[in-house]
């Protein structure tokens, strides 16, 4: 039975990674995937999805127009052995491509994978977060730790001074040059461990 699968975490917990493995396991097995990343997140080139360790791959970019369910469908019909979908960045999406993803599942049953963060800097749900954490069948957290060995749950965004940033765009594209994993504890306490 295809389900929704939504893998969340704080920054640097691995989340490409894993989305990467699972789509080699399905090439490795015969089987076809498709890959979608935002197009607002072209740090490795437009329609590419690249680790932190190296791996990489291709993607069809997305943005807020974009209608998940219309491209799987079609692609579905010229591609017999279409097995995955997986989904990276997944909390750029809207609500109604969530939906979409919904759709895909139980009408095209074909499960889709979805990776993402939790939260933004601020503590606060992405919208596609939000969907994903009230629709998707199955929720996986990825942990990763802050650097005094705690889980991290917090997403902190850092200025040029290693200051925690208390107010901003939500979106702003980044890795680790911008953003650290964090507990709570540390988060709420301003300390980026430098």
């Amino acid at each position: 039975m295809a389900k929704l699968y939504f893998y969340y975490s704080a920054m640097n917990a691995g989340k490409t990674t894993t989305l990467l493995q699972s789509s080699y396991n399905y090439h490795e097995r015969g089987m076809d995937t498709m890959l979608f990343t935002p197009l607002m997140d072209d740090r490795y080139g437009s329609g590419k999805i690249a680790s932190r360790i190296g791996l990489a791959e291709d993607a069809i970019s997305f943005d807020q127009s974009f209608n998940f369910f219309d491209m799987i469908e079609k692609t579905q019909k010229t591609l017999p052995k279409l097995k995955c979908i997986l989904i990276d960045e997944a909390q750029f999406m809207t609500k109604e491509q969530v939906l979409q993803l919904t759709q895909v599942v139980d009408h095209l049953k074909l499960p889709v994978l979805t990776y993402g963060l939790r939260t933004d800097f601020l503590g606060e749900t992405f919208e596609g977060s939000r969907y994903l954490l009230s629709w998707a069948d199955e929720l996986i957290e990825i942990k990763t730790i802050c650097h005094c060995g705690s889980k991290a749950t917090m997403n902190a965004r850092f200025d040029d001074q290693g200051k925690i940033a208390r107010e901003g765009e939500q979106l702003v594209i980044g890795g680790n040059d911008r953003y650290i994993a964090l507990c709570r504890k540390h988060y709420l306490a301003g300390n980026v461990g430098t």
